[in-house]
């Protein structure tokens, strides 16, 4: 299937994908292909390790194993099923101003 594709296929693929996202875009585009392949060979690498786990040993389940005191996952610091910290999540738009009444 790819015995057909030449230098000359790839530098074209690679002109459209400059022509799209353009040079400023590239690296940012290039660093998060590569932190998605990084998850999926870790993914692919557990699936893997699951038929290699022995019947007996149990999994750590993250809301059965928090804290009940401080409701944290061991190990982590956050508290089980909560939403990332206030600094993570950009703070919402401004409402837009109300529309004068008509009359």
């Amino acid at each position: 299937m790819l015995r057909n594709v030449s230098a000359v296929h790839v530098i074209m693929v690679l002109v459209v994908v400059l022509l799209l996202f353009g040079a400023n875009r590239l690296p940012g585009l290039a660093k998060s292909i590569g932190q998605s392949m990084k998850i999926f060979k870790n993914e692919v690498k557990d699936l893997a390790d699951d038929g290699r786990r022995t019947p007996g040993a149990p999994t750590p389940d993250p809301v059965v194993d928090a804290d009940p005191v401080t409701g944290t996952t061991a190990g982590t610091g956050t508290a089980a099923g909560t939403a990332p910290a206030a600094g993570d999540v950009p703070p919402p738009p401004p409402a837009a101003p109300a529309a004068p009444p008509r009359a």
